[in-house]
C-alpha cells in the first residue's frame, strides 16, 4: 500500500510540473507573439508613416492594444523579465522615457546582470544629461557582452559629449579620455566591420583629439575607400582625405584629390576646400 500510495503523490507531482511547464511555455508564446506585434507595427509605420495612407489614428490604437497586453501579462507574471524589458523597449521607442525607465529598472533589479537593459539605462541617463552616472552603466554593458559593438560604440560617443563633465570631477585628464574614447570607437568598428557608421566615428574620432591624430585619421579613412560601395561614397571619402591633407598643409595632394570630385551632390562640400587652396603659381 504504501509504494501504491507514493507512486500516486509522485504522479500528482508530475502532472503539477507539466501544468507548470505548459504555463510557462504558454507564458513565452504570449510575449513572443507581443514582440512580433510590436515589431511589425513599428516596421509598417516606419515605412509608411510619410505616406498619405499611413492612419496615425490606427497605428496609436494599435499602440495602446499592444500596451494593454503588456500590462496584463506582467500583472499576472511580475518577475517576467523579459517582459519588462520588451515593453520598456516599445515605451522607449514611442518617447514615454519614464514609464520605459520604470520597466527597465524593474527588469534590473530583477536580474542584474543583462547587458542590453545596462545599455538602456545608461542611454537613458545620458540623454538626461548625466554622463557621470550613465557610465557604470555602460561600462557594465561592456563586461557582460564585451563582443556587441552597439555597448563600445555608446561609450565612445559618451566619453567624448561628455567630456567637459568627466574633466570636472578631477578623476579623469584629457590623455586619459582621449584614449578610453578612441579605443570605445576603435572596438565598434573592429567588431562591426559591416556597420559603416561605426567606421566613420572611428575616423573622425582622431580629429576629437585634444592634439589631432592627423595621420592615422587619414590611414583609417583611406582603409575605408576599399569598402565603398558607390562612386558617391568613395568621393565623399575622398573629400575628407582632402580636408586632412589642407590641415597637414600638403594643398598639391588635396588638389589632386579634389579635381576628381565629380558627383554634383558633394559640389559644396568641394567647393569649401577648394575655397581653402592657395592660389596656383604661374609657369
Amino acid at each position: 500500500m504504501v509504494k501504491i500510495i507514493r507512486s500516486v503523490i509522485a504522479l500528482a507531482v508530475l502532472a503539477v510540473a507539466l501544468r507548470a511547464e505548459d504555463a510557462d511555455l504558454a507564458t513565452e508564446r504570449t510575449l513572443k507573439d507581443l514582440v512580433a506585434r510590436q515589431q511589425q507595427l513599428f516596421a509598417d509605420a516606419a515605412k509608411n508613416q510619410d505616406t498619405p495612407d499611413f492612419d496615425q489614428e490606427n497605428f496609436k490604437s494599435q499602440l495602446q492594444q499592444l500596451a494593454d497586453a503588456y500590462k496584463v501579462l506582467l500583472r499576472d507574471h511580475p518577475g517576467f523579465i523579459e517582459a519588462h524589458v520588451a515593453y520598456g523597449q516599445m515605451l522607449w521607442k514611442i518617447d514615454m522615457r519614464r514609464p520605459a525607465l520604470a520597466e527597465l529598472l524593474k527588469a534590473n533589479e530583477l536580474d542584474k546582470d543583462i547587458p542590453l537593459v545596462k545599455n538602456l539605462l545608461g542611454d537613458y541617463l545620458a540623454e538626461e544629461g548625466q554622463p557621470i552616472d550613465a557610465l557604470p552603466y555602460f561600462m557594465a554593458a561592456i563586461k557582460l557582452d564585451p563582443h556587441e559593438p552597439l555597448y563600445h560604440y555608446n561609450l565612445g560617443l559618451l566619453l567624448y559629449a561628455g567630456r567637459d563633465d568627466f574633466l570636472k570631477t578631477g578623476q579623469w585628464t584629457r590623455a586619459a579620455l582621449d584614449h578610453a574614447m578612441l579605443e570605445a570607437f576603435r572596438h565598434a568598428a573592429e567588431l562591426a566591420p559591416d556597420r559603416i557608421e561605426f567606421a566613420y566615428r572611428y575616423a573622425e574620432a582622431f580629429n576629437d583629439l585634444e592634439t589631432p591624430d592627423w595621420e592615422n585619421a587619414l590611414k583609417t579613412w583611406r582603409a575605408l575607400e576599399l569598402k565603398a560601395q558607390s562612386g558617391l561614397e568613395l568621393q565623399l571619402l575622398q573629400l575628407r582625405e582632402a580636408n586632412i591633407l589642407l590641415k597637414q598643409q600638403k594643398p598639391d595632394a588635396a588638389r589632386a584629390l579634389l579635381d576628381g570630385i565629380t558627383e554634383p551632390q558633394l559640389a559644396g562640400q568641394k567647393q569649401k576646400l577648394v575655397a581653402q587652396l592657395p592660389p596656383k603659381l604661374g609657369k
